[in-house]
C-alpha cells in the first residue's frame, strides 16, 4: 500500500519512518529546501537517523516531494502539518487548509484521510472534509479517521511503537481501515466514540501540562518571596506516594504543543458557550514567566541591564533538542533588549536561529540560563561570566527561580 504524509516535520517525518517499514510512503512538503535534503538522506529531526532515510530510499520505500501529482495513486493519505497560532494567538489552520488543498486537487479515487495534526473538537467533521471537498473537482467519496500525535522530540524511552494511540473513524469502516495501518507499527490502540473525543482528548493532555507548570511557575514566585528554595519544597511534596505529580518551574513552556493545544480548547469552549477562565490564566501565568525571570535578573545587578552584556544559554524549549518552536527564550531574550541589554546566546545543538549564530561560553557580565542541553558543562556555565541565574535548577552554584 502507497501511504502518502503530508507534512514533514517532527511529526510527518516520524510517522513517515514507522510507517515506511511496511508500506511505501510518499511524504510531502511544501518547504523544497527540506524536500531536497530529505531525499539526500539527510534527516533534520531527532528520532529519525539519516541511515533510515538512504537506506529507506535505496529500497524504495521512501520518497520526499513538493509535487503533488506524485501522491496522486496513493491509497492512504496521513495529515501531519502544524496548527499554530495567529499573532493575536487564535487557532491558525492555514497549513491544514493547504494540506486539504492538495488532498482535494490531486486524490482523484477514494481513499482513507487520517488527520494527526492537533485542533479543537469538530476540525475533522466539520473542517477538514467539507475543505478536501471544496477543493475536489468532483464528488470522491473518502473515509475520514482522526489518530492526534503524540511526538515528543529528543525521548528516547516513548515512540511511536509503544505510546498508545487514541484514534476514531467518521465511519465504522474509516475507524476499522485506520486500525489496520496502524496496528502494523503501534503496541496499543484505543479507539474511542467519536474524532471530537479524540480531538479534545489530545488538548486536555496538553492543557493538564500548561495549567500545572503554570501552577508551579506562580509557586516559584511565591516561595522566593518566602525566602525558601522552590526545589526543596517541590522535593518535599514529592515525597507524598499518592495524589501528587511534581512539576518544576522554568521561564515559560516552549514547544509546539503546551503553549498552543490549550488556546485551540478555550477557543472552541468559548465559541460554545463555557467557561475557560482557568486556561486561559495559566497561558498567561507561563507567557508572564519570562518578564518575572528577568526582572529578577536585573534586580540582582544594580536595578538595571543598560549596556550589560548578557549570555542567553540553550534557546532550543527543551533539552537535547534543535526544536526552537515557541521557545521561552525568545521571550527572555525580547524582555532583556527592552531592558537595554546586548543579548547573545549560546546554543550549540541549535546552532543558528533567527539569523543569529551561537556564541562562546564566556565573555559575559551575565549569564541567564533558560535550557541545559546535556553537553553543556556546568563549571562552563558557571566560568561564563561573575553572575549566572539559571531556570532550569540544573546549575549547582547559580543563582535561580
Amino acid at each position: 500500500m502507497k501511504v502518502a504524509v503530508i507534512g514533514q516535520g517532527y511529526v510527518g517525518l516520524t510517522i513517515s519512518a514507522f510507517a515506511g517499514e511496511y508500506f511505501e510512503v510518499i511524504g510531502f512538503d511544501n518547504n523544497q529546501r527540506i524536500v531536497e535534503q530529505l531525499n539526500q538522506g539527510i534527516s533534520h529531526i531527532e528520532g529519525v537517523e539519516s541511515s533510515w532515510l538512504k537506506n529507506s530510499i535505496k529500497a524504495g520505500r521512501y520518497l520526499a516531494t513538493s509535487n503533488g501529482h506524485d501522491i496522486a495513486d496513493a491509497e492512504l493519505v496521513v495529515i501531519a502539518v502544524p496548527t499554530p497560532l495567529t499573532p493575536n494567538r487564535k487557532p491558525d489552520l492555514t497549513f491544514i487548509d493547504a494540506a486539504c488543498k492538495t488532498i482535494g486537487e490531486y486524490i482523484k479515487k477514494p481513499v482513507l484521510v487520517i488527520n494527526e495534526s492537533t485542533s479543537f473538537p469538530g476540525t475533522l467533521r466539520n473542517y477538514i472534509r467539507p475543505t478536501i471537498e471544496k477543493y475536489s473537482n468532483k464528488s470522491i467519496e473518502h473515509m475520514y479517521a482522526i489518530s492526534p500525535e503524540r511526538v515528543d522530540p529528543g525521548r528516547s524511552d516513548f515512540n511511536q511503537k509503544n505510546t498508545p494511540r487514541l484514534f476514531a473513524g467518521l465511519t465504522p469502516e474509516a475507524s476499522k481501515m485506520t486500525r489496520n495501518f496502524y496496528s502494523k507499527f503501534c503496541d496499543e490502540l484505543v479507539e474511542v466514540s467519536s474524532p471530537e473525543v479524540a480531538e479534545a482528548a489530545k488538548l486536555f493532555e496538553n492543557t493538564f501540562r500548561q495549567v500545572n507548570i503554570a501552577l508551579v511557575n506562580e509557586f516559584a514566585q511565591i516561595a522566593h518571596s518566602l525566602g525558601i528554595s522552590v526545589y526543596e519544597t517541590l522535593e518535599a511534596a514529592n515525597t507524598k506516594p499518592y495524589g501528587f505529580m511534581k512539576f518544576t518551574p522554568s521561564a515559560g513552556v516552549g514547544g509546539h504543543c503546551i503553549p498552543v493545544d490549550p488556546t485551540y480548547l478555550a477557543v472552541v469552549a468559548e465559541e460554545h458557550g463555557a467557561p475557560a477562565t482557568f486556561i486561559r490564566r495559566a497561558n498567561e501565568v507561563n507567557l508572564e514567566m519570562s518578564k518575572y525571570v528577568v526582572d529578577r535578573v536585573q534586580a540582582d545587578n544594580g536595578g538595571s541591564l543598560q549596556g550589560k552584556s548578557v549570555l542567553v544559554v540553550g534557546v532550543a524549549y527543551k533539552p537535547n533538542v534543535a526544536d526552537v518552536r515557541e521557545t521561552a527564550a525568545e521571550l527572555v531574550i525580547e524582555h532583556l533588549r527592552h531592558c537595554g541589554a546586548v543579548v547573545s546566546w549560546h546554543d550549540d545543538v541549535v546552532g543558528s536561529w533567527k539569523g543569529e549564530k551561537s556564541s562562546p561560553l564566556s565573555g559575559a557580565d551575565i549569564t541567564l540560563v533558560v535550557t541545559k542541553h546535556d553537553d553543556v558543562k556546568e563549571r562552563d556555565i558557571l566560568a561564563s561570566a561573575l553572575y549566572v541565574f539559571d531556570t532550569t535548577g540544573k546549575v549547582a552554584g547559580a543563582k535561580g527561580l
